[in-house]
């Protein structure tokens, strides 16, 4: 840097390139790294950093992506204590938990390690309960790490190792393969940069062997070289773009930049480029096709489309097994193949080609085992003061219930053994709090919730559920009112007013039929009292249609057509309500339904501890102060029986299987309306707990 420097390639460390970086951004020269691959080596902090290879992000996201495609949640980190180490694995972190998986453990090795020490940092990785490793260290420590992992039995089957592009350096950089450290990593996943086949790489490459094979050079030549050739290139054509431009290469000093009184730094030598901004916007238009492909930058100074070749070490060598990139994300076809169609990252159209495991396995490991450490999976069970038929028990030993029940089932289907212990949760006196419980299984307090646990979307953002099993949802009891059979049962559909208008009725439709028809009808004629029978008779007797008396008066035929529709009314409605009267419970307040109930200002209750009152409140706006929370089935049936105007409620809003419980031992109550969710009943872990998915995540 002490010459006049336009722009800097290099270096091949992270380390280094953070250095580095500081000092170019003082003197306004681009520095293009096709080595450095640290994520946090960003144009947002150096500005005159361009990096010519593919950061370390992107590399993360697709081991995180391999990580979901076989359905891993935890992963060790082995990584060595540096910014590349360091920035690496925090991307990985980051990239994982967008898959809802999680780095669990970090193996660190301290730069310059020897191999005891590695033994030791990976034995202590070996006790945790994740078997799939990610190696993000350098060239020299990698070798030993797979030579102390193979002595520690590490390499045998049920092990998965992930490694970054360090190692595919490693084998295309040399000539002959060693046989012994080949066969430390057979069945590892490898990944390496993706570099698209074309004439002027074969041809570069021809060149390459022939100038090694005359100096007698190490022929290898790995994708970091390639990113080497095309920053020169990149660097060439920019220079003579910045100079067809008219602009001049000149250099200033900086007052700043001066050596204190025993340094040996030089820093006065260090001139400023006047045209470093010029250069940096030359360098940023970069545009051409290299050796890698399409050479071009993205605002953040990264190269675009970014992918990688995904190997699978066996016996015989790498084998391909499939590319990523962060446009459609793994696929078996070439990525240059994909960037012509539409974009779809859709993980059911992910796929790789077969892949053999440490041990020579095909069949795809489970990820996890249960740690060293002797400790039982954690599961907890809500304690709660009724429907002890689901779940009840206060000790470890005492838990019992349909649910526990369906648990113990379900971990005898396991073809390996699961220790677990039941941890109550609550005192038996009120329903534990079910988000709470949530929450100690997403905090790794718990391994596991075992009970009546709802698969609500508020759970599933914190924690992981199996399948349903039991189908659930909320649905409304109301108190019902029972009425007794009697011998005057039949008056109970009229009111005593509505039995007089109808008795008048008659009368006076009979009075009504006589004057129109006694002076022309000789049936409405004869003595006084004979005429008063008939008055009566001919008036109730068109009740069942069975009149004797025939009308001759147009008037008189109207009138008794008129009457004749009414009666018709009159015993259908009767027939109808004294049919409900003597068949259907009546309902005590008049809810119907849950449009009826919402829209009336009556007191709700709930089952204290479950999602139903934030549902009420945030979904159907029910404010806060019709809410009331009971625990047990007494307290159900003791608020229903007293109702709103003795300080009780309504209706009851609970899950259904609760309900049918209710109403087995309180049947002066029932169901109305419709079931207005749609749920159902799992069992909780953690996101990156995996010992259900062998069971429910088929």
């Amino acid at each position: 840097m002490e010459k006049n420097v336009v722009a800097v390639i290099g270096p091949q460390s992270s380390g280094i390139g953070h250095a580095i970086s500081q000092v170019v951004n003082e003197l306004h020269v681009p520095l293009l790294s096709f080595a450095a691959t640290d994520p946090t080596l960003s144009a947002s902090e150096y500005p005159y950093f361009l990096r010519t290879t593919t950061s370390d992000y992107f590399q993360m996201n697709a081991v995180a992506s391999i990580v979901d495609y076989y359905q891993w949640k935890r992963v060790t980190a082995v990584y060595i204590d540096d910014e590349y180490g360091r920035g690496g694995v925090s991307a990985l972190g980051d990239a994982l938990a967008l898959k809802r998986a999680q780095v669990s453990y970090k193996a660190t090795i301290p730069p310059n390690s020897n191999t005891d020490v590695i033994r030791d940092v990976l034995f202590k990785a070996n006790m945790m309960e994740s078997r799939v490793m990610v190696v993000h260290v350098n060239p020299d420590t990698g070798l030993r790490v797979f030579s102390a992992a193979k002595k520690l039995q590490m390499m045998a089957s049920g092990y998965v190792w992930i490694v970054t592009d360090w190692l595919a350096a490693v084998l295309d950089s040399s000539a002959s393969r060693n046989p012994k450290y080949m066969s430390n990593i057979q069945g590892v996943i490898v990944l390496r940069q993706h570099t698209p086949d074309s004439d002027a790489k074969n041809k570069f490459i021809s060149r390459w062997n022939n100038v090694a094979r005359n100096r007698s050079m190490t022929p290898g030549l790995n994708s970091y070289g390639f990113y080497a050739y095309d920053s020169v290139w990149a660097v060439a054509r920019s220079v003579d773009q910045f100079l067809n431009a008219g602009n001049q290469i000149n250099f200033s000093t900086d007052p700043r930049l001066h050596d204190p009184n025993g340094t040996t730094l030089r820093l006065s030598t260090l001139k400023i480029f006047d045209g470093g901004d010029q250069m940096l916007q030359q360098l940023l238009l970069t545009n051409f096709t290299g050796l890698t492909g399409a050479v071009k930058f993205d605002s953040g100074g990264n190269l675009l489309h970014p992918a990688y070749d995904i190997l699978n070490v066996g016996r015989s060598g790498t084998h391909l097994i499939g590319y990523w990139s962060n446009y459609s994300g793994l696929s078996v076809a070439a990525p240059e193949i994909l960037y012509q169609m539409s974009p779809n990252a859709s993980t059911s159209t992910h796929q790789l080609n077969s892949v053999v495991w440490p041990g020579d396995s095909t069949d795809i490991p489970r990820g996890w085992v249960f740690p060293n450490d002797g400790q039982p999976l954690r599961v907890g069970v809500p304690v709660k003061p009724s429907f002890k038929a689901l779940v009840s028990g206060s000790t470890p030993d005492s838990v019992r219930g349909y649910c526990i029940d369906v648990f113990k089932s379900a971990i005898k289907l396991l073809p390996y053994p699961v220790p677990y212990q039941f941890i109550p949760i609550g005192d038996g006196t009120k329903n534990p709090s079910y988000v709470s419980i949530v929450g100690m299984v997403a905090s790794n307090t718990l391994d596991a919730a075992v009970g009546d646990f709802a698969i609500v979307r508020n759970g599933t953002r914190l924690a992981e559920y199996t399948q349903p099993y039991i189908d659930s949802g909320l649905v409304i009891v109301a108190p019902v009112k029972h009425i007794t059979s009697s011998a005057w049962a039949f008056l109970k559909p009229f009111t005593w007013e509505m039995w007089f208008i109808t008795g008048a009725l008659f009368i006076l439709v009979g009075i009504v039929v006589w004057l129109l028809e006694h002076r022309s009808n000789p049936e409405f004629r004869g003595p006084p009292c004979n005429q008063v029978i008939t008055i009566f008779w001919f008036s109730f007797s068109t009740m069942f249609f069975s009149h004797q008396e025939n009308t001759r008066t147009a008037l008189g035929r109207f009138v008794l057509i008129i009457w004749m529709f009414v009666v018709l009314i009159i015993t259908s409605s009767y027939t109808a309500s004294l049919t409900s009267i003597l068949t259907v419970q009546q309902l005590a307040t008049g809810i119907t339904g849950l449009d009826s109930l919402i829209s009336s200002s009556l007191p709700i209750g709930y089952q204290t501890g479950k999602f139903t009152k934030k549902y009420l409140m945030l979904n159907l706006n029910v404010p806060e102060s019709r809410l009331v929370q009971l625990n047990t089935i007494e307290e159900y049936a003791d608020a229903l029986n007293r109702g709103p105007k003795n300080g009780g409620v309504a209706a009851i809003i609970d899950e259904k299987p609760y309900i049918d419980i209710f109403l087995s031992h309180y049947c002066n109550f029932k169901i109305v309306g419709q079931q207005f969710t749609r749920e159902g009943w799992g069992f909780v872990c953690s996101s990156p707990f995996i010992l259900f998915c062998d069971l429910f995540f088929f």
